[in-house]
């Protein structure tokens, strides 16, 4: 029988759905300013179906990076989704 590995769990910001770790986009927030993670820092979790639902997770995301401005992460997780599709 195959031994069976075990995936880390995360938990994904906007819809709080458990996944594992390598089905969800891992993001970060700098300085009021959302890009992927770079490998230092905090981090958070989006899944497939939350990205898709752009109200629901720009919520999330202000809340998450505590800033207001709606426009710019919608704009910029626009950006961050059509780079990571292409990659």
């Amino acid at each position: 029988m195959a031994k069976k590995f075990n995936q880390p769990l995360r938990m994904c910001i906007s819809c709080r759905q458990r996944d594992t770790q390598n089905k969800l986009l891992r993001l970060q927030c700098e300085n009021s300013q959302l890009s992927l993670f770079r490998g230092t820092g905090r981090s958070f979790y989006l899944c497939e179906f939350c990205l898709k639902d752009q109200k629901k997770v720009l919520k999330a995301l202000m809340r998450q990076c505590k800033s207001n401005e709606k426009d710019k992460f919608s704009n910029i997780l626009k950006e961050i989704i059509t780079d990571d599709r292409k990659s």
